[in-house]
């Protein structure tokens, strides 16, 4: 299908059509949804909340954030406020020496 028919069935320009298809404009989404059902598609859509970072529109700081929070649900919560760790050159249960 030439760009022309893809435009007259989507009841939009072949202009139009051009700069959405290059990235110089973005179609609004009912004008997607006519330029998809033109073409012979249906367009269906999940929507699920995401994390951007600044600039990012891919979601890849939501994503690492995401993968932070998943680790950090394995270790706990609290911890005793003194650090109990063997000491460097002593055998394990040594006492005093």
């Amino acid at each position: 299908m030439s760009l022309r028919e893809l435009a007259r069935r989507a009841g939009t320009s072949h202009s139009a059509i051009s700069a959405y298809e290059t990235g110089r404009r973005s179609p609004t989404t009912d004008t997607l949804d006519r330029i998809v059902r033109a073409a012979g598609f249906a367009l269906d859509a999940t929507l699920c909340r995401r994390m951007y970072g600044d600039g990012d529109s891919g979601g890849g700081r939501g994503d690492e954030l995401e993968a932070v929070l998943l680790l950090a649900e394995q270790f706990p919560a609290r911890h005793q406020s003194e650090l109990v760790a063997p000491v460097f050159g002593r055998a394990p249960g040594a006492v005093g020496q």
